[in-house]
């Protein structure tokens, strides 16, 4: 079986039970032997921080609910077996009575990339600021501002900036994303 044959098909299903979807489709494939034309059920997430009780926990989050991604060589029953697990609702593009369309290559490297792209996120960030730098505030009340770094929590991505403010140095708790390095 050729690789190129193997097409993504994305398959719609009910929201908020992908997961379990996605565990029925691969139990159902693999029961009636059609696993050798199904590479992998893809239900897209990105990690989300949740904060409960003061405390962050990481969650994943469904990127495209309701949906998910199959990448199968779709040839005799197995379309009507993808069809008949419980919570599918069909092919995404299908026209009725018609076969499932599969994506294009764009789109696939896209959404692909997308979820890579979410997957890494939080793990590697690097801190684009430095004690003793100076910023300028872009958003929030102090807008305009500028002041210089004295204090970096990486935990909380926070700086701790010193402001003049009618001539007296106030410090100020600002996200990496309400400051711009000032050139």
């Amino acid at each position: 079986m050729a690789d190129s044959e193997k097409k993504w098909y994305v398959v719609r299903a009910i929201g908020g039970q992908e997961n379990k979807v996605k565990n029925y489709i691969e139990t159902e494939v693999s029961r009636l032997g059609l696993a050798d034309y199904v590479d992998q059920v893809l239900v897209p997430t990105e990690k989300v921080i949740q904060i409960r009780q003061g405390k962050k926990i990481n969650k994943e989050k469904v990127y495209f609910p309701g949906y998910i991604m199959i990448q199968a060589n779709l040839v005799g029953e197995l379309p009507h077996v993808i069809k008949s697990v419980t919570g599918v609702i069909g092919f995404l593009g299908e026209v009725k009575g018609g076969d499932p369309v599969p994506l294009r290559k764009a789109e696939v490297n896209r959404m692909l990339g997308k979820v890579d792209e979410l997957a890494i996120q939080n793990d590697n960030v690097v801190i684009p600021y430095t004690l003793g730098e100076t910023v300028k505030v872009v958003d929030g009340p102090f807008n305009g501002f500028e002041g210089t770094i004295e204090n970096i929590n990486e935990e909380k991505r926070k700086l701790e900036v010193m402001v003049k403010i009618f001539g007296r140095k106030t410090p100020l708790e600002l996200s990496f994303m309400q400051v711009d390095k000032v050139s």
